[in-house]
């Protein structure tokens, strides 16, 4: 068995009373002081994430925006410097080879931001099918990355930040080398929680630096920090997906409800296209939806969906929500049994629950 990766933070876990779990090969914190106590922060205060297991991948070259068109479903001739794209590397066949986040560095250099555990298959991808002017490089060993996420990280992170003005910081915006105490990163408004806030790039060596000032810096805020748990929770019901449950290579960013990402009219044919259009002119035969539970019960991740006996489809996350109160899911299923209401029955645990198609995202903040 191959020894579990660790970030530059984890000689500071058990300080914070960190409980570590395998996560992809990496050996990160579940929970500090409690799943539901970490999501609460979130929701109403502020809380701190290590997200440094998270992959890095630089492309550069004269030619790297025409090959990242090649490569990705959304439109980067859109992107402007200093802005950060949600995006989809697919497969031939429309499939999911990752989901990630593409920044415009400059006009030939773009860093994209993978799934931690598809890092390795990503890169490999990427060299792959390389064509022109193009330098590919993974990084993430040159990079640590902190989430700090909530209503009040503004006025946490503004606290260290001297040189910027972090409300000027739109939406899946960014700022390069701005000075965050005595250390340089990269902020970016972006999240994976639904709720407003901060991803943080930094040298590996300025992680622990900025992870126990931004701790200190938020005490009068109620900041504590976060694990895994409470980030799976916050994003599902934001209804973000999560790759390898909503999102895999036999799931299109159709079917996962992304259409919103997949740019069908850019100039240049992305790779999967054909099998996309494909699905939307024939339909998508399967749907992510929402599933609300009538009976009680809990509709774990790999649960059977079914309709009057029919198997349906599964649940690809699930949970009782911290934040609504109520078991729900997200779950793949027939597209013809996915209007909202229609009554379906989860199997969990060898008994016949019964939940209804709900609207997603579970839950909204208020702007």
């Amino acid at each position: 068995m191959s020894e579990l990766k660790r970030t530059p933070l984890f000689s500071t876990y058990k300080d914070w009373g960190a409980k570590t779990i395998d996560f992809g090969g990496w050996e990160l914190p579940v929970q500090f002081s409690g799943i539901k106590k970490e999501h609460e922060a979130v929701r109403t205060k502020v809380g701190l994430f290590d997200v440094s297991h998270m992959g890095e991948i630089l492309v550069t070259g004269s030619d790297a925006e025409h090959f990242l068109q090649k490569m990705l479903t959304n439109d980067l001739s859109k992107l402007k410097i200093n802005k950060a794209q949600y995006t989809i590397l697919c497969n031939e066949n429309g499939g999911t080879v990752d989901d990630l986040l593409v920044y415009k560095l400059t006009d030939s250099s773009f860093l994209l931001v993978v799934n931690a555990a598809n890092t390795d298959k990503d890169y490999e991808w990427l060299l792959e099918n390389q064509f022109g002017q193009v330098e590919i490089h993974n990084v993430s060993s040159s990079y640590a990355q902190l989430a700090l996420q909530g209503p009040l990280s503004e006025q946490v992170l503004q606290k260290l930040v001297k040189n910027e003005k972090l409300e000027y910081i739109q939406f899946f915006n960014f700022k390069q080398d701005v000075q965050i105490g005595d250390v340089k990163a990269l902020v970016s408004r972006s999240g994976y929680t639904g709720e407003d806030g901060f991803e943080i790039y930094c040298k590996q060596e300025d992680a622990i630096y900025l992870w126990e000032n931004i701790l200190k810096a938020g005490e009068p805020e109620g900041i504590i920090p976060c694990g895994l748990g409470a980030r799976d929770t916050l994003r599902f019901e934001a209804g973000l997906p999560l790759y390898g449950q909503e999102l895999n290579e036999d799931i299109s960013p159709l079917e996962a409800g992304l259409k919103f990402a997949v740019k069908m009219n850019k100039d240049v044919d992305f790779i999967g296209k054909d099998a996309l259009q494909e699905q939307m002119k024939q339909g998508i035969k399967r749907k992510l939806v929402g599933i609300e539970m009538i009976e009680r019960g809990i509709p774990r991740t790999g649960y059977t969906v079914l309709k009057n006996g029919e198997e349906i489809g599964y649940v690809t996350t699930g949970t009782q929500s911290p934040t609504l109160q109520k078991s729900i899911g997200m779950a793949l299923i027939k597209r013809n049994f996915a209007e909202f209401d229609t009554e379906v029955v989860v199997n969990i645990r060898n008994k016949s629950v019964k939940g209804k198609i709900v609207p997603t995202p579970f839950y909204k903040r208020k702007k």
